[in-house]
C-alpha cells in the first residue's frame, strides 16, 4: 500500500522517520545529562554540608568550654584572659556561643531547606533533618534553663548542661558520618539506574540504527532507484536510439507517472520516425519508377518516331497502288467481269493495308504524346474526352479484343490536372484491369463528379491482386506472368 502513496507522502514519511530517530536519541542522551548534572548537583550540594556541620560542631565546642571555664578560643570579639572566669563573664560567653550555636544551626537547616533535586538517598535530607530538628529541641531546653537565676550556682547544673552539649556535638558530628556512608554507598545504589539507563541506551542506539537502515532503504527504493531507472532509461534512448526500449517502475506515483509518459512520449516518436521512414522508402521506390517511367517513355518515343516513318510510307504506297491499279484495271485488255471483280478485291486490300497503317499511325503518335511530357502544369481538362480516348486507344490492342471495356460518364467533368500525366494514369489502370481478366471479361470505368472534386472509379472481374503484389503495384517492369509480359 505504501507503493501507491504519492512520493510527497512518502517524503514526509521518511522525514518522519528521522526526525523519530534523532528525537530518540535526543532525548536519551538529555536524560543521561540531566541525570549527570543532577548527580553532580547533589554531590555539590551534599559536600557544602561538611563546613556547616564543622561550624556547628565549633560552635558548640566554644559553648562547652565557656561553661568549664576555659578560655574561649578562635573568638575575635572575646578577648582571651589567662586567669578563670567569674560567673558574669561565664554568662556572657556562654550566651553569645549559644547564640552562634543557634545561628549556625539555622543556617544549616535553611541550607536542607533549600529546593535541590532528590537523588535517592544521597538526596534524602529526612535524617538531617530529624537530627537537627533534636539539636534544636535540645537548645531550646538549653536556652530555658540558662533562664532560671544563678544557674551557674546551682550544683551539677552546669555538668549537665556540659553533657546536653556534648550529646548536641555527637549527633552533629554524627552526621559526617552519614553523609560519607550515603557517598560510599552511591556507586551500589545508582547501579541499578546506570544499568537501566545503559540498556536503555543501546535499545535506543539500536533501534535507531535499524530505522536508520529502513529509512535508507527507503529512499533508496522510493526515491534513488526510480531515478536511477529513469536516467539509464534515458540515456539508453538518448545515446542508442533504442526507442523501442520502456521503462517500467512499480512505485505506482509521480515517477511511475513520468516513465509512462516518456514510455508514451517514446512510442509516439518511434511511430513518426516509422512513418517517416515509410513515407522515405515509398518516395524513394516513385523516384525509382519515375526515372523507369522515363527510360519506357524514351524509348517508346524512340520506337515510335521510327516506327511512324515506314507507316506513312506504307499508306503512301498504299494509296498510289490504289490509284495505279483502279486505272490498270480499267483498261481494254482484260474483259470487262474480270476486272470487275479484280478491282474490288484490290481495293478493298488496298484500303484496308490504308486503315491498318493510319491507325498504326495513330497508335505512335499516341505513344509520342505520352513521351512528350513537357512542363509540369495542370490545366482545366475535360476528364471525359480524355478518358474517351485512352479507352478507344486500348480497344484497337490486339491482345484486348476479346474483353470488354465499358465506360460510364453522364456528365462533363472537368479538372485542373496535367492532361499527359493523366493519361498515363488511366491507361495504366485499365491495362492492369485488362490483364487481369480471362477472354469475356469486363471491365467498368466510372467518372463522376463530387462536389468540387472529381472521381475516377475503375473496377474489373478479374483474378486480382494479392498482398505482395499490391507492394509492387507501381513499379513498371514487375511482373508475375511466366511470359514476362
Amino acid at each position: 500500500m505504501l507503493f501507491r502513496w504519492p512520493i510527497k507522502f512518502k517524503l514526509f514519511l521518511c522525514v518522519g522517520l528521522l526526525f523519530v530517530i534523532v528525537g530518540v536519541l535526543a532525548v536519551n542522551s538529555l536524560q543521561g545529562l540531566y541525570a549527570y548534572r543532577e548527580l553532580a548537583k547533589t554531590i555539590s550540594w551534599r559536600a557544602d554540608e561538611l563546613p556547616l556541620a564543622d561550624e556547628l560542631s565549633s560552635r558548640i565546642g566554644h559553648a562547652q568550654d565557656s561553661l568549664r571555664g576555659f578560655k574561649p578560643i578562635h573568638d575575635a570579639e572575646i578577648v582571651a584572659r589567662p586567669e578563670p572566669l567569674d560567673k558574669t563573664t561565664t554568662k556572657v560567653f556562654f550566651n553569645h556561643n549559644l547564640k552562634a550555636v543557634r545561628d549556625s544551626l539555622q543556617q544549616y537547616r535553611d541550607h536542607l531547606d533549600m529546593d535541590l533535586p532528590q537523588f535517592g538517598q544521597l538526596g534524602d535530607r529526612s535524617r538531617d533533618r530529624e537530627t537537627l530538628g533534636q539539636i534544636a529541641a535540645s537548645l531550646e531546653r538549653l536556652e530555658k534553663s540558662k533562664d532560671e537565676a544563678d544557674w551557674l550556682l546551682v550544683p551539677g547544673h552546669v555538668d549537665g548542661l556540659i553533657k546536653q552539649l556534648s550529646q548536641m556535638r555527637d549527633q552533629v558530628d554524627a552526621l559526617k558520618p552519614q553523609l560519607y556512608e550515603r557517598m560510599r554507598n552511591l556507586s551500589s545504589e545508582v547501579r541499578g539506574q546506570y544499568q537501566t539507563w545503559i540498556s536503555i541506551s543501546w535499545a535506543t542506539g539500536i533501534l535507531s540504527s535499524v530505522g536508520l537502515f529502513v529509512l535508507l532503504g527507503l529512499v533508496y527504493s522510493w526515491v534513488t532507484s526510480p531515478l536511477n531507472v529513469l536516467i539509464r532509461g534515458s540515456r539508453r534512448i538518448a545515446k542508442n536510439d533504442e526507442f523501442e526500449h520502456r521503462i517500467h517502475l512499480r512505485t505506482h506515483d509521480e515517477m511511475a507517472e513520468l516513465a509512462e509518459n516518456m514510455n508514451a512520449m517514446t512510442a509516439r516518436f518511434l511511430e513518426i520516425k516509422t512513418d517517416q521512414e515509410t513515407k522515405i522508402q515509398q518516395r524513394t521506390q516513385e523516384v525509382v519508377r519515375s526515372e523507369q517511367l522515363a527510360s519506357v517513355g524514351f524509348l517508346a518515343a524512340g520506337v515510335a518516331h521510327e516506327i511512324n516513318n515506314p507507316l506513312a510510307a506504307i499508306a503512301m504506297c498504299a494509296e498510289s497502288l490504289e490509284s495505279r491499279v483502279t486505272n490498270l484495271l480499267g483498261s481494254g485488255s482484260v474483259s470487262s467481269k474480270n476486272n470487275a471483280s479484280d478491282r474490288e478485291v484490290v481495293a478493298k486490300y488496298l484500303r484496308r493495308i490504308q486503315d491498318e497503317a493510319f491507325r498504326c499511325k495513330g497508335i505512335t503518335e499516341r505513344l509520342l504524346d505520352f513521351s512528350r511530357l513537357g512542363d509540369v502544369k495542370k490545366q482545366p481538362t475535360d476528364l471525359r474526352e480524355l478518358v474517351i480516348g485512352v479507352v478507344e486507344m486500348v480497344r484497337h490492342i490486339g491482345d484486348y479484343r476479346e474483353k470488354k471495356v465499358e465506360f460510364q460518364c453522364s456528365q462533363h467533368v472537368v479538372a485542373p490536372v496535367n492532361a499527359q500525366e493523366m493519361k498515363q494514369v488511366v491507361l495504366n489502370l485499365i491495362t492492369n484491369s485488362l490483364d487481369s481478366l480471362d477472354p469475356g471479361g469486363t471491365v467498368w470505368v466510372e467518372l463522376r463528379r463530387l462536389g468540387n472534386q472529381a472521381e475516377l472509379l475503375v473496377r474489373d472481374n478479374g483474378c486480382g491482386m494479392s498482398t505482395e503484389v499490391l507492394k509492387h503495384l507501381f513499379e513498371p517492369f514487375y511482373t508475375r506472368r511466366r511470359d514476362g509480359k
